[in-house]
């Protein structure tokens, strides 16, 4: 069955204008939804072929007949637990690329520490109670927030007086480890059940990465407080040598999710990662859905550059994966199934 009767759909978010183009570019009709009053970005980019605008996300039940009906594949990305919930996600019967039964996993950070634990990675300390902390310490809120929230916390003290505003929030306490942020895009194909490495960055995040451009007597004095909302991602690639060892946590993370989650992780994910000056790597989070950080490689990245002869987003290898699973009639191996939930 030629991929001209299918249609690859996302929400108009986070990093829909890649997934768009790369449905295209693989020969797909394309569709976005959109909240009403922000569909500009993809006339202009002129990337989708059809765009609904809606109220709410949560109106995506009442197209559910017609979406299923025109065969729209949901390509997921990093707003769609938020902008849909996990019921009404589970409640869709419309068919989605990757496997639903991973998302608990990637908003319960505690259940995230045990996949990364179990799959033989360094993950850092978690502070179990306040009074334990003895020393530089992150908290971070369960779910895709990016980073907004999150603060930092030297003892028990500190950690009081910045929780009060959020205490109705699920949280962790983190030991903060120092060292350069490294986030690494992988894609692993349950077609040829091989991993690969698509592209890296890091978050621009507001403020911590504004707050070094003012002198250490100028923060104290004007009593800033961290921020890490991110606003942008910035590519990056690492020293060769540090590649083994990234393709084996990779590696170690997808074979994990095997043993935990009923047909295991596949498709776009994200290692959220910091290197220490012993070049250590630290894993702190999991995404495991297309991250923001691969939008600065809509034309393909480096790494991509040396496995295919043209350009290769991350929302390209995702239509790629269902074409080359179309023409090989083997579709349902890359679409979430009831039975795995």
């Amino acid at each position: 069955m030629a991929n001209n009767n299918y249609v690859i759909s996302t929400l108009g978010s986070h990093s829909a204008l890649q997934i768009l183009k790369g449905a295209r570019d693989e020969g797909f009709k394309n569709l976005v939804i959109c909240k009403r009053g922000a569909s500009q970005p993809y006339r202009s980019f002129k990337v989708a072929d059809k765009i609904i605008e809606v109220d709410n996300y949560e109106e995506i039940h009442e197209l559910e007949k017609q979406l299923i009906k025109d065969n729209v594949i949901l390509i997921p990305h990093g707003s769609f637990v938020n902008a849909l919930s996990f019921d009404g996600l589970n409640e869709l019967r419309i068919k989605y690329f990757g496997n639903k039964a991973v998302l608990p996993w990637e908003e319960n950070r505690t259940k995230q520490r045990e996949w990364l634990s179990k799959a033989g990675l360094v993950v850092p300390k978690l502070y179990q109670d306040p009074s334990d902390i003895d020393g530089p310490t992150i908290i971070k809120f369960f779910g895709a927030r990016g980073g907004k929230g999150f603060f930092l916390a030297r003892n028990e003290q500190e950690f009081r007086k910045k929780i009060a505003p959020h205490k109705d929030k699920k949280y962790v306490i983190q030991e903060y480890i120092i060292g350069a942020p490294l986030y690494i895009h992988y894609f692993y194909s349950p077609l040829n059940q091989e991993l690969e490495v698509m592209s890296m960055d890091r978050r621009y995040e507001t403020n911590v990465d504004s707050i070094g451009r003012i002198a250490a007597k100028d923060q104290i004095d004007l009593n800033i407080e961290s921020s890490y909302n991110i606003m942008g991602n910035q590519p990056l690639v690492v020293r060769e040598s540090l590649l083994p060892e990234i393709f084996r946590m990779g590696e170690q993370v997808v074979k994990q999710s095997k043993k935990l989650i009923p047909g295991g992780l596949f498709g776009p994910f994200c290692l959220e990662t910091v290197v220490t000056p012993d070049l250590d790597v630290y894993v702190f989070e999991i995404s495991a859905r297309i991250v923001a950080g691969t939008n600065p490689y809509i034309n393909g990245s480096p790494y991509t550059d040396l496995r295919y002869d043209g350009p290769m987003s991350t929302g390209r290898r995702v239509a790629r994966e269902i074409n080359d699973a179309i023409k090989s009639n083997r579709l349902e191996k890359v679409l979430h199934s009831d039975k795995a939930s």
